[in-house]
């Protein structure tokens, strides 16, 4: 499971530092979160060999045959529930909730996974605005679509958020209930899945911009799931030892 195995990587970082570094953990977490900005910036340069090979058009005819076999599928009444679909999955939409998240775990005196929430989705936003400038890639156009975009395509905005988001916000349900912790993973995961391919239903991605926006979103995703554990260990520390 993704995001079970990611708490189990950050819990073994955890428990080393704590052997090794013991009461240095707390003047190293600023630096620690710096790193993990740093190194989601770095990471994400990953994907420069499928970038360049998008950039020269070496992608083109996987993109263009699996775009026609999805638009085969298209119906009357599929349509609908694939723009709702894609509504969910909207930047937008996921920063305004993502907000609102944030807003109530501060009430509720949460304030790492608050903080959490709010670096996930204006983090990945911005990354995914400095990929986009950096590409250019032009939206596919092989027929008539039923909604505008304007900005470029790769990597996808509601891909690389969706990730990152719905995944965040899993991984929260799933340590605060971890009795329906596998049914919340699948969940999640199908929610994910399902506005990748609706970008690709409705014509304005093509499939190498969904990949790339879910790798990049994985990466952000796991920065962001350290973090809160650092974050967490943090706190459980200054309760156990109050001298620190």
């Amino acid at each position: 499971m993704l995001i079970e195995a990611i708490r189990r990587s950050s819990r073994r970082i955890l428990t080393f530092w704590r052997r090794k570094v013991g009461n240095q953990v707390t003047p190293l977490l600023s630096a620690v979160r710096l790193a993990g900005l740093v190194t989601a910036t770095i990471a994400l340069w990953g994907f420069a060999e499928l970038a360049e090979t998008v950039m020269r058009d070496q992608t083109q005819a996987f993109d263009t045959n699996i775009l026609l076999a999805v638009q085969k599928l298209q119906a009357p009444w599929l349509t609908p529930i694939m723009l709702f679909i894609t509504d969910i999955g909207d930047p937008t939409v996921l920063l305004v909730v993502g907000t609102i998240m944030s807003v109530v775990l501060l009430l509720r005196h949460q304030k790492s996974e608050a903080m959490t929430i709010a670096l996930g989705g204006f983090g990945a936003l911005g990354l995914n605005l400095l990929l986009k400038r950096l590409f250019e890639r032009s939206r596919p156009a092989l027929w008539s679509r039923v909604v505008e975009v304007k900005f470029y395509s790769f990597p996808s905005g509601h891909a690389m958020l969706s990730i990152v988001m719905y995944g965040l916000l899993g991984y929260l349900l799933a340590t605060r209930y971890p009795k329906y912790r596998n049914l919340i993973i699948l969940f999640m995961s199908l929610v994910i899945g399902l506005i990748g391919f609706s970008r690709m239903y409705l014509g304005v991605h093509w499939p190498t911009d969904i990949i790339a926006g879910y790798a990049a979103g994985f990466v952000w995703l796991m920065t962001c799931v350290l973090s809160l554990e650092i974050w967490r260990y943090r706190k459980d520390l200054s309760k156990s030892e109050p001298g620190i």
